[in-house]
């Protein structure tokens, strides 16, 4: 982290200071709606990241990291509803559970030589098998969804989880800047150089003496278990989960956006990306009910084309673009 803070310029630093601190006090500012934007935009920024890591770094695309999410969700909301083990406990078996699937299904990709696009769909279907059987399990209410209560007299009980919208909001903004920080050192680690040498060719570095499905492996885990974690915000701050969406392919795709737009590889991609296409979302969102039009997939028809033009202009991400524009890192000598 010390290395990426000294590789920038006093204009990145002040400029990055200066988001950090608006961050902060964005609560004293801003009215709950706006809040709750920002809610989205940082917890998206931390999924983002743990995507980044499978994808940006190790170069293994998932598309069904939602898995991941509702995982995470259901583990930790089914603990407190049926046995009162709150978040902060249930979020080491949600990890684990969601490390666990993330185990079983790079195992079989890595193993049995399963890339690209075929491991892109291995993942799809073990998101929409999951979905299908969390459709029939009673125990977490079915294709009916699982809720969990709020009540008022619990408001304020942070190791709960239990809190109103700024309380959300700093657990997403810690979320977020500890998804930075773990994206920073791992980039700079040995696991990380090892998992660009994989990504650029996974051959050379299988000569290299790398052990490729190792490092591939602990890719998938890493991520796997971080947005195991964003699930159990995610399942305490919407007191809700469904199975038909929280595993959808829709809410992977809305997940792993943020890194593609904003610069896959790069760490301060997915935050630049999550705070172009969050608020252009909820802008769209609020503009489509005041006209009363009902078109449930103009969204992602919305997010298509933005991306067709994002990278029609910009190729490598928002950020890399940014970096260069406003010299906001030094320069390699």
């Amino acid at each position: 982290m010390r290395a990426l803070w000294g590789a920038m310029t006093p204009r990145g630093k002040a400029l990055l200071a200066i988001l950090v601190v608006a961050l902060l006090l964005a609560p004293l500012a801003v009215n709950r709606y706006l809040l709750s934007v920002l809610t989205l935009i940082l917890y998206f920024v931390y999924v983002g990241q743990a995507w980044n890591l499978m994808m940006g770094y190790a170069g293994q695309l998932s598309l069904g990291h939602a898995l991941y999410v509702g995982l995470g969700g259901y583990v930790s909301a089914a603990l407190w509803v049926h046995f009162g083990i709150g978040p902060w406990l249930g979020v080491f078996p949600a990890v684990a559970v969601g490390a666990a699937f993330g185990a079983a299904i790079g195992w079989l990709g890595f193993r049995f030589g399963i890339e690209g696009v075929y491991f892109a769909l291995l993942t799809i279907a073990f998101a929409e098998f999951t979905r299908i059987g969390f459709d029939h399990i009673s125990f977490t209410g079915g294709a009916g969804g699982l809720f969990i209560p709020y009540e008022e007299k619990r408001l304020g009980e942070w190791w709960n989880l239990r809190g109103g919208q700024p309380f959300f909001y700093y657990v997403a903004f810690l979320m977020a800047a500890a998804g930075v920080v773990i994206a920073a050192l791992l980039s700079r680690a040995r696991i990380g150089f090892q998992w660009l040498a994989v990504r650029e060719d996974e051959i050379a570095a299988r000569a290299l003496g790398i052990n490729t499905f190792r490092a591939k492996m602990k890719a998938v885990l890493v991520s796997s278990g971080m947005t195991a974690v964003g699930g159990v915000f995610y399942a305490f701050y919407n007191n809700s989960l469904f199975p038909a969406q929280v595993f959808d392919i829709g809410r992977s795709i809305e997940l792993i956006l943020a890194p593609i737009v904003g610069g896959l590889g790069t760490i301060f991609g997915p935050v630049i990306g999550a705070f172009i296409l969050t608020p252009l979302g909820e802008i769209l969102i609020t503009a489509i009910d005041r006209i009363g039009i009902n078109a449930p997939g103009v969204k992602a028809v919305f997010y298509g084309l933005l991306l067709m033009i994002i990278i029609s202009v910009v190729p490598n991400g928002v950020w890399p673009w940014i970096v260069q524009r406003f010299a906001l890192v030094k320069r390699q000598p």
